[in-house]
């Protein structure tokens, strides 16, 4: 059900001229588990990202809540989401990842692109699961639309995702505070670097 619902987000997304321009994809590891934390503004970045990697999946953390509405839950487990707790988290918030990593496969995770509390509590939840499953992280930034109605705007506007170069978290805990404060800088770089390919475009 992944790669068709992708495949079905992809057409739409080139319908409406709403699809991304990727860079950077030659960071991506072409085998193995991995984490890849990306900006998050919105519901599209996510659409992007998961069309971005085809064809490989990408299991997505998702907050917990989400899973409790009706239809909607079991939709978005169908597409490789777990649930997460954040408010009472519990062994499964490393558990799962850790063992999804261990199977080769990619672990989504999607901190804000601003400094609040639940930003960098993913942040740091993305560096102590990148120690912990021994994998390495992907950042990457997204600028463009971020909802439907920015998607089937008259006016046609471009996503922008940009992939950084892979790193390994630092071991121990002042390894994960310098892995955690690296990851944040990196996804503000890797935001300027997507703005910087978006104001080129409208020259």
């Amino acid at each position: 059900m992944y790669k068709l619902t992708a495949n079905f987000v992809k057409g739409l997304l080139v319908t409406t001229g709403s699809s991304s321009k990727v860079f950077g994809k030659e960071h991506l590891p072409q085998e193995g588990g991995f984490i890849i934390a990306c900006t998050h503004t919105g519901y599209v970045d996510i659409l992007s990202l998961g069309v971005a990697m085809l064809p490989r999946e990408i299991h997505f953390m998702a907050k917990k809540q989400l899973f409790d509405a009706k239809g909607l839950g079991w939709f978005i487990s169908k597409l490789n989401a777990f649930p997460v707790d954040r408010d009472n988290p519990g062994p499964s918030v490393i558990k799962i990842p850790r063992q999804l990593i261990k199977e080769g496969k990619v672990v989504g995770i999607f901190p804000s692109g601003t400094r609040n509390a639940e930003s960098a509590e993913l942040k740091q939840g993305a560096i102590t699961i990148a120690q912990l499953a021994k994998a390495p992280i992907v950042p990457a930034a997204y600028i463009g639309p971020n909802n439907a109605k920015d998607v089937f705007s008259l006016k046609r506007q471009s996503g922008y995702l940009v992939f950084g170069e892979p790193f390994v978290a630092e071991s121990g805990k002042e390894g994960r505070e310098a892995s955690t404060k690296f990851l944040e800088k990196e996804l503000q770089r890797l935001t300027e670097v997507a703005e910087r390919y978006r104001a080129e475009d409208k020259r």
